[in-house]
Formats: C-alpha cells, sequence, structure tokens
C-alpha cells in the first residue's frame, strides 16, 4: 500500500518533485565539484612541494648563512696565468658551497639521536661556474708616414724632423678573448643511505645508482636534463676542478624537474667544495608523521643556531596562481558551497510544505479514514527522501561532469617556491643552486602544473549523505506540518 501510493503521488506532482530535486542537485553537484578541486589543489602543491622535498623526508636542518665581513668580496674570481703564446686556451672552475652556513658531519649522528628521529642523512650542495676559453694575442705594428710637413715627427724612433718617410708609435692590431661560461649545481649524498636527501626524488632510468662501496668513488650520477644539454652518457666523462668523474647513471625526477645537475659521493663533494667533514643539509625522517612539530621543537632545542624546516613552512613559501587558486577553493569556494547547500535544503522544505498545504483534503481524508499521525508523516517523508535520492544522482552526475571538465581542461597554475630560512633555494638549502649566481642564499622557482580534479568515493559518499539528509530535512518540516492535519481540516476546505 506504502509503495503503490508513493509511486502514484510522485506521478502526479512531477514538477514539483522535479523542482526539488534540481535543487538539491544544484547544491551537491557544487559540493563535488569544489571538494574535487580542492584534492586537484593539494595534488599540485604535493607536486610543488616534492620537487624539493626529499621523498620520505619529513624535514630538514640547516644554518643561515653568516653576514659577509666588511670589505670582503662574495663575488666569483677567476684567475688565469698568462703565456708568451699567441693564442692560449684556459679554463677555470669555481665551487662554492650553496645553501646556508655548513655544518659538522658529526650534527648528523647528533640529530639522528634525537627522540623521535627515524633516520637523518647529510648532504652538501655545491655550485660550480666554470669559465673556459682562450685569449688571442695581439701584434704591435708601427704606423709609417710620408710627406713634406714642417713640424717635427712627435715619438718616431731617433726624433726625426723634416720630410720624407717617419714612423709613429706602435699600434696593437688584432687579439682579445673568447670565453663561455657554465654554471651547474652538484648535490654530494651519502651513498651507503640514498633513500633521503636529494637523489631520493629522482629515479634511475639508464645506467645505475651508487653502490655503498663507491662512498669516495670518482664517479657521478646526472639528471636527465643535465645530459641531454651536455650529449653525456653512461661511461661519459668530464671534469670538476681538475678531478675526472665518470657518469654511471641518469636520473629523471619522480615529479616536477629537480635543479640538481650532477650527483656525487658526499666525500667527494667535500674535497671539491674543501669542505672537509661538512654538510650543508640534512635531511631527517620522523618515526611519526604526526608528531612532527614535536620533532622540529626537540631538534631545535636540543641543536642551536639550526633552522629546522617541515613541509608545512615550506608550504607557506609556495606563492603564484596556485597559490591564489588553491586559498580560493579552500575559502570563498567551500563557504559558497555551504551556502547554496544551505538554500537548497531550504528551499526543499518550504516546497515540500508548501506541496502538503495544498493536500489537506487528501490528509484530512486518510486521518478520517483511520491513518494515525505517524503513518501520514512516514508518506510525506518517504516522498521527500525519493525526492532526495533523485536529486542525489541528478547532483552526483552533474559534479562529475564538471570534475572531468576540469581534468579535460587541465588549466596550467605557476608556483613560485621561495626559500626558508638560511636555504638557498629548497627546503632548507635544498636543490637550488643551478638558478643562481655563487654564493646566493636565497632563490626562487617557478614551476608550471596542470590542475586536475579527482573525484574519491569519500566525496560521493558524502554526496549521497547529503542527498539523504536534504530528504530527511524536507520531508520532516512537510511530515511535521501533516501530522497537525485534523479531519475537519478535509471537510473546511470542501467549497
Amino acid at each position: 500500500m506504502f509503495g503503490i501510493y508513493l509511486k502514484r503521488e510522485l506521478s502526479r506532482r512531477k514538477k514539483a518533485a522535479l523542482v526539488i530535486a534540481m535543487g538539491l542537485a544544484l547544491g551537491i553537484a557544487l559540493v563535488i565539484t569544489v571538494n574535487s578541486v580542492s584534492a586537484g589543489m593539494n595534488q599540485a602543491q604535493d607536486k610543488v612541494l616534492k620537487s624539493l622535498y626529499g621523498l620520505g623526508t619529513d624535514m630538514t636542518v640547516t644554518k643561515a648563512q653568516s653576514a659577509p665581513k666588511a670589505g670582503s668580496s662574495q663575488g666569483p674570481s677567476f684567475k688565469f696565468g698568462a703565456t708568451s703564446s699567441s693564442s692560449s686556451s684556459q679554463s677555470s672552475d669555481r665551487v662554492n658551497t650553496q645553501g646556508g652556513q655548513a655544518l659538522a658531519s658529526s650534527l648528523v649522528t647528533k640529530v639522528g639521536s634525537q627522540k623521535g628521529v627515524s633516520a637523518a642523512v647529510g648532504a652538501l650542495t655545491l655550485n660550480v661556474t666554470k669559465v673556459d676559453g682562450s685569449f688571442t694575442q695581439g701584434k704591435a705594428k708601427s704606423s709609417t708616414t710620408s710627406g713634406s710637413s714642417s713640424g717635427s715627427q712627435q715619438g718616431g724612433p731617433g726624433g726625426g724632423t723634416g720630410g720624407g718617410t717617419s714612423t709613429g708609435q706602435p699600434q696593437v692590431q688584432g687579439g682579445g678573448a673568447n670565453f663561455n661560461v657554465n654554471s651547474y649545481s652538484v648535490a654530494g649524498i651519502d651513498v651507503t643511505n640514498q633513500t633521503l636527501g636529494p637523489l631520493s626524488t629522482s629515479k634511475i632510468t639508464t645506467g645505475k645508482t651508487f653502490t655503498t662501496a663507491q662512498t669516495d668513488a670518482k664517479v657521478a650520477v646526472v639528471s636527465k636534463s643535465y645530459a641531454k644539454s651536455k650529449k653525456y652518457k653512461v661511461g661519459s666523462t668530464f671534469s670538476i676542478s681538475g678531478t675526472k668523474f665518470t657518469v654511471i647513471g641518469i636520473a629523471t625526477p619522480n615529479s616536477s624537474e629537480s635543479t640538481i645537475d650532477v650527483y656525487v659521493p658526499l666525500k667527494q663533494a667535500q674535497t671539491l667544495g674543501d669542505s672537509k667533514n661538512k654538510v650543508t643539509t640534512i635531511y631527517v625522517k620522523a618515526t611519526d608523521s604526526k608528531q612532527i612539530s614535536a620533532v622540529k621543537t626537540t631538534i631545535q632545542k636540543n641543536i642551536s643556531g639550526t633552522t629546522v624546516t617541515t613541509s608545512a613552512d615550506l608550504a607557506s613559501t609556495v606563492s603564484g596562481s596556485l597559490s591564489t587558486a588553491s586559498n580560493l577553493a579552500t575559502s570563498v569556494g567551500k563557504w559558497l558551497s555551504i551556502a547554496v547547500l544551505v538554500a537548497a535544503f531550504l528551499v526543499a522544505a518550504l516546497l515540500t510544505s508548501s506541496a502538503v498545504s495544498r493536500r489537506v483534503r487528501e490528509f484530512g481524508t486518510l486521518k478520517a479514514l483511520g491513518w494515525p499521525s505517524r503513518k501520514v508523516t512516514r508518506q510525506v517523508v518517504g516522498e521527500s527522501m525519493v525526492n532526495g535520492l533523485i536529486g542525489g544522482g541528478l547532483g552526483i552526475a552533474l559534479g562529475l561532469l564538471a570534475a572531468y571538465t576540469v581534468t579535460a581542461i587541465s588549466p596550467k597554475l605557476t608556483a613560485q617556491l621561495g626559500s626558508t630560512g638560511g636555504g638557498g633555494g629548497g627546503m632548507g638549502g635544498g636543490p637550488g643552486g643551478g638558478q643562481g649566481g655563487p654564493g646566493q642564499q636565497a632563490t626562487s622557482n617557478t614551476l608550471e602544473i596542470a590542475l586536475n580534479a579527482p573525484v574519491s568515493l569519500t566525496t560521493i559518499a558524502l554526496a549521497v549523505g547529503l542527498a539523504v539528509t536534504g530528504g530527511l530535512i524536507a520531508g520532516a518540516m512537510g511530515g511535521w506540518r501533516a501530522s497537525r492535519m485534523r479531519p475537519a481540516d478535509a471537510l473546511r476546505s470542501v467549497s
């Protein structure tokens, strides 16, 4: 009886049911769209952070660069020896640490022993500026003139006077210099633990990575982009400050483009940078991701003078259209969806209550035939629940369509990454050496991210819950009104 009556009443009031369902559908669709776009923003931010943040790394420990002393020069300087040859090729490398003041390697062990720390690995980031080219020696030639000028020819050999041929001062002709400048970043990594640190954000796609026995070997892994620009392959060799390295592998970043060009064993990097037993960054993994803030506090308390940077700290440095869009989706978008959803619920409740008012004779007659109030209420709530589920289905369809459209268009968002603390362009002195000149202590990097709008099962479940809630709210209000009707109301409504 209940099902038959329910089907008949919904068929009789198709327009009213459709209006209520569409109102709920729009609110639910907006909630799905905002949630999926917000999820896409979070994924985009994760990609941005991973370009600077070691996979599995929870925080980094660095030390801010001290201010240069008065009168000291922080700019690059190159010295070339003089030769007597007319054409001489010259080459010079300037290697300097990048990413803040160097820390003692012993601090890696100290950080690793702190409460809540699962592992700690040190790394040394260098910037190499290579200048090579050649000088061409000019040649001095004397100019000769002829004539009958009455004045003396000043500067001629012997101070000759009078007419005839005279010899002027020698002039240098030809010569010059032609030099190329190449700047790239080098990261010295602990080859005994490669799950943390700069190389952990990349995958070896050609060749192989370091072995634990290569702690001081003259071998290197180069990034895919740098290998392409220099035409390096596995087995190629190159030199840094006179030390020849052999390429054993080519690394491709897991997400975004890494700003590290060359990876070498830590001891080799320390030798190149004249930083024996020094590191610029300590990568830290916590035992519990929920205790990262507490671990940060512990490290700062027990190891003074250091800067501890977490992913949350790094996220605060992200700016650009990605940050703006994320803030809009989080604040304006969510509040707007809540407002629209509340309005949809209210409209559905009012329309249901209005429909009950127009059914006075119907419900009054049913009560006169013996229907109790709870049965009348159940009838109204049942109709509202069906309207709510229809609206939920339409809302999910519209929300999925909107999310699919965003993913298909894939709008491009830019993220500008600023450094924190004394770091050199990454998380507490992470990658970034290749973006700035020698001695640069703060860099920014701009990445372009394609926005997606993934829809999770949680979002779908939320939409179904909202549809049921909307139906219950509308049904409760309409059912309350229907339950208050008396058989006498039906007689008074007869004209």
